[in-house]
């Protein structure tokens, strides 16, 4: 199973400056998914999930375009060529 993470500028720095990975996640969950992201790529890991491992509030994730938070959080399910897309929210006026 393969899912491919798109990831902005800002954050690709953090995985050797890719911006498109592809990743074979250990399970069927976007908890499973950032669990292996973690394991390769520790600083991008530790950008996106907090201590206690939930998504950080400024932190927005969509799999296939839905965003995670509305979907079910980390137990939605990613499917076999799905894209998630991890990006930091902009705020500001």
């Amino acid at each position: 199973m393969a899912v491919q993470v798109v990831l902005p500028g800002v954050l690709a720095d953090l995985a050797g400056g890719a911006k498109h990975l592809e990743v074979e996640p250990g399970g069927g969950t976007l908890a499973d998914l950032l669990d292996t992201l973690a394991a390769v790529h520790p600083a991008l890991g530790r950008r996106i999930r907090d201590e206690s491992g939930a998504v950080r509030r400024f932190i927005n994730v969509y799999v296939d375009g839905d965003d995670v938070r509305f979907a079910g959080g980390l137990d939605t399910p990613v499917p076999d060529g799905a894209v998630v897309q991890v990006l930091p929210s902009v705020a500001g006026g």
